[in-house]
């Protein structure tokens, strides 16, 4: 597997790095796999793909202190970023993983990283929910995934250092919950692992065996995916 530590300074880029990386790889399935790690350099908010703008992210707190709020491409519930959160992002084929569906590619991705979790934390992690994990009954990392025609990319987060009361300040609790929240607030449902990124950064290429450099990034088509998608208004308003 390949490892590409990159994080760029514009929130839309970041975005769009892990399309531009999965349309690379889908246009060459012989592709070996990556894994991606980065960190929000400001504060942004991250719509899933279908979410709903109005009734996901807290629109006079967001725009009085101009937290820039995107979409994604992938499914899932809305995030914020920032400085504190860690990110991985894993392009995996689907035939050599043997990824025949949504639920099967969660599994595969989130029970090792549970295991990288538990081990570097000393306690019992759980998966809960859809794509989640949690410590105590505490949600530490979210996941949301892609799927084209040869490749999935997975990708989601590690709270390792996050203020946290900006998620209560910026974003509403959602209307669609996992059963295992019962109904609580932000602050009572989330928690942060207090690790070193750089540290859970090595555990996670360990866990992946991503021993090879990603070399050759598709800055033209990042550049592209900016433009026409990720810092357009149309794209990110679009529900």
């Amino acid at each position: 597997m390949k490892f590409l530590d990159l994080s760029f300074d514009k929130p839309a880029a970041n975005l769009a790095c892990d399309e531009a990386l999965l349309e690379l790889m889908e246009s060459a399935p012989s592709s070996n796999d990556c894994l991606r790690v980065w960190e929000a350099r400001q504060h942004f908010v991250v719509l899933g793909h279908s979410n709903r703008l109005l009734s996901n992210a807290n629109l006079a707190a967001c725009n009085a202190d101009r937290i820039p709020i995107l979409r994604r491409i992938s499914g899932g519930g809305t995030v914020l970023q920032g400085p504190g959160c860690l990110n991985y992002s894993l392009i995996l084929n689907i035939d050599r993983r043997q990824l025949k569906n949504i639920k099967d590619t969660f599994a595969f991705v989130l029970e090792r990283h549970r295991d990288v979790a538990g081990e570097f934390c000393g306690v019992t992690s759980r998966i809960e929910g859809i794509s989640d994990i949690t410590r105590d009954g505490l949600k530490f990392s979210g996941n949301a995934q892609y799927r084209k025609s040869y490749f999935a990319l997975v990708h989601g987060t590690f709270l390792l250092n996050f203020d946290l009361a900006l998620i209560e300040k910026y974003l509403p609790v959602p209307a669609r919950q996992p059963a295992y929240r019962q109904g609580r607030t932000h602050s009572e449902f989330i928690t942060n692992l207090r690790l070193d990124p750089a540290a859970l950064c090595e555990r996670l290429k360990q866990a992946w065996e991503a021993r090879d450099l990603f070399e050759d990034l598709p800055l033209t088509r990042i550049d592209q995916l900016i433009h026409d998608r990720y810092e357009s208004a149309e794209w990110s308003e679009k529900f």
